[in-house]
């Protein structure tokens, strides 16, 4: 079975556990109206005005952001390739009154389907870069579905986020690649990551970590100008539980949180 196979079984399973969910916390989306995930809300300063623009959200999952996007007057086009996923994120968009279209489709298949030069937006957020193995792919469908002067907006982990090992109670220790790699880094976790007892039936996952460097380049070098990178010591679930404090709505490390970036905001323009 193929890296992709395995992932899409993996998410699958989890859509229905992250559907009922307090983090996901889909109910706060149908009882108001105005209400926006916690990833969206950090960046709204960051996003601006995106009224009237077409935006289309990679790997959307059950559509949490997607919906968000659309609360801030975006025409939003959501795309990922669980069914599953899509399912739960069509009755939320319903639930809330938000007009989403969602398709079904890989990351590197979103030009053919979607068609090329058609977006304002291109926005990608947390936890999305490390289900694929080639980053310098990735930024050629950004720069595909981009019209000219279309902007790139990307949340996500930070690379020495991905490079830790989590089970380290008091220590930080980097012990995953933080460059890409060819082969993925094969995993079995018999939970998702919301609070759930519900073992995962396909707990196998395959994923790929990206260096910050090798993501900016491979933006550059597929016809985007990077307009803002800001390196982030805040993230909105806690990775590291033992070492960890709340701060707000994000975790932060609750000794020196200067000491590693935990995620950035990367924005582009196509030139």
């Amino acid at each position: 079975m193929d890296s992709v196979d395995v992932n899409r079984r993996n998410w699958d399973e989890r859509a229905g556990l992250h559907a009922q969910s307090q983090e996901y916390g889909l109910q706060r989306f149908r009882d108001d109206p105005t209400h926006l995930s916690d990833v969206v809300r950090f960046d709204v300063p960051r996003l601006g005005d995106i009224r009237g623009l077409q935006a289309v959200h990679l790997q959307c999952h059950i559509g949490t952001d997607t919906v968000s996007l659309a609360r801030l007057g975006a025409r939003v086009t959501g795309l990922d390739f669980s069914a599953e996923s899509l399912a739960v994120a069509r009755q939320l968009a319903a639930d809330s009154g938000a007009d989403v279209d969602f398709v079904q489709a890989e990351v590197y298949d979103a030009p053919a389907v979607l068609g090329t030069g058609r977006f304002d937006v291109v926005f990608t957020g947390i936890g999305a870069l490390c289900w694929l193995p080639d980053v310098d792919r990735w930024a050629n469908v950004v720069s595909s579905l981009l019209a000219p002067g279309g902007r790139l907006f990307i949340r996500e982990g930070h690379p020495v986020l991905w490079a830790l090992d989590y089970e380290e109670p008091d220590r930080l220790v980097l012990d995953y690649p933080y460059f890409e790699v060819p082969e993925p880094l094969v995993e079995s976790e018999e939970q998702t990551y919301v609070d759930t007892a519900e073992p995962l039936q396909n707990s196998t996952t395959h994923s790929w970590n990206h260096g910050l460097g090798e993501i900016v380049t491979a933006v550059l070098g597929n016809g985007m100008r990077l307009t803002q990178l800001v390196e982030h010591d805040s993230v909105p679930w806690n990775p590291l539980p033992t070492q960890m404090t709340k701060r707000g709505d994000e975790w932060v490390l609750a000794e020196r949180p200067e000491r590693i970036p935990l995620t950035y905001t990367l924005q582009a323009v196509k030139q």
